[in-house]
């Protein structure tokens, strides 16, 4: 690999975070303009803007025909969104947790993931499947919108600051320069970082499916890790918390349903994703429930137990993609040891919940 590729590789990342930076704030500053609540703007705008870097990576690699890159940084992504980006977040500050995101979302989030692993049962996700997760995300959008407006106080209205109609249009316009700025930004970014990419695994030996589910995931999954960090220094835990959600179910039904419907051939899942990657991403989106609704807070304790799980998954990836030696071992302790003590210790939150709550 020459050094002209490993400058675009890294300049592909500092793209990206940066065109998502300017997407994030545009469509951020666009939404409370319009006077939606800070909740749905992690749902929807806010998990929208940042997973764009996903959506420009698959189109990118599904029209290169690098299927295991564009299914691996949505699985890679998901994964990483609720290990690594909420335990930055919980060690922070802890999270507060909306009740809304407990009896909506969270088992949305689950539904969701599941469907994904049933639609690539055959081994690929053709346009018809990318059709009915497209159509998925619309449905979605909708009704998050539509029960926001349902719930919304009307004497909220009046909280609205007043402000010009020439300074209304000129932030508008703001707000949307930086958001096509920001696209522009991630699409190129997008490309040189999926080239690099490429490269790295041709050079290393490392598959193409390796390398999405842990440098492109990381890579596009740096607008949420900014988001969380910024969120948490300005109080805002709910909508780091709701972006996250947000931005796994926009990963499944836009992302991943976008590319299978535009891309000329579908995307083949490879086996390895089938029976290890998406179930693990499942396993991480069941644990949010009871660690979410245990006081409707993430501890930093909880935060920690994320980021050692996100490292042990990562450990996992590389050891046996380079089937170490150590790799018997490491499969051993998790088994026996780690996976039954995390979920001793989830049963003991969620009985001890449920005692508080009836006291």
């Amino acid at each position: 690999m020459d050094s002209v590729t490993l400058t675009l590789f890294i300049l592909g990342f500092v793209l990206l975070a940066g065109g998502a930076e300017l997407l994030l704030k545009g469509a951020s500053d666009l939404a409370e303009t319009l006077g939606i609540s800070p909740l749905v703007i992690g749902l929807t705008v806010v998990a929208f803007g940042t997973s764009a870097p996903e959506l420009a990576v698959n189109l990118q690699s599904a029209w290169a025909g690098q299927s295991d890159i564009a299914v691996g940084n949505v699985i890679g992504s998901n994964i990483l969104n609720i290990l690594l980006v909420l335990g930055i977040g919980a060690l922070i500050a802890p999270l507060s947790v909306h009740k809304r995101l407990i009896q909506l979302e969270v088992p949305v989030m689950i539904g969701v993931s599941v469907a994904l692993l049933l639609l690539s049962l055959d081994g690929a996700l053709d346009r018809w499947n990318g059709l009915l997760l497209s159509a998925g995300f619309v449905f979605y959008t909708f009704f998050a919108i539509k029960k926001e407006y349902q719930s919304n106080d009307p004497a909220q209205a009046d909280e609205t600051p007043e402000t010009g109609d020439k300074s209304r249009h000129y932030n508008l316009f703001i707000q949307l320069l930086l958001i096509i700025v920001g696209l522009g930004l991630l699409v190129l970014g997008s490309q040189w970082l999926v080239d690099g990419a490429i490269a790295i695994a041709k050079l290393f030996g490392i598959s193409e499916l390796i390398i999405g589910l842990t440098i492109i995931s990381i890579g596009t999954s740096l607008p949420e890790i900014a988001t969380v960090v910024i969120g948490c220094l300005r109080g805002k835990q709910e909508m780091v918390v709701g972006n996250v959600v947000g931005s796994n179910l926009f990963n499944i039904l836009l992302v991943l349903g976008f590319t299978a419907l535009v891309s000329p051939a579908g995307l083949e899942v490879a086996h390895a994703a089938l029976v290890f990657d998406m179930p693990i991403m499942i396993a991480v989106a069941v644990a949010c429930l009871p660690i979410f609704f245990t006081g409707y807070l993430i501890e930093r304790w909880e935060g920690s137990l994320f980021l050692v799980y996100y490292l042990l998954y990562t450990t996992f990836l590389f050891l046996n993609a380079t089937q170490h030696s150590a790799l018997a071992a490491f499969n051993s302790v998790m088994f026996w040891f780690v996976i039954p003590i995390t979920v001793v210790t989830l049963l003991v939150l969620v009985l001890q919940s449920f005692k508080a709550e009836k006291q």
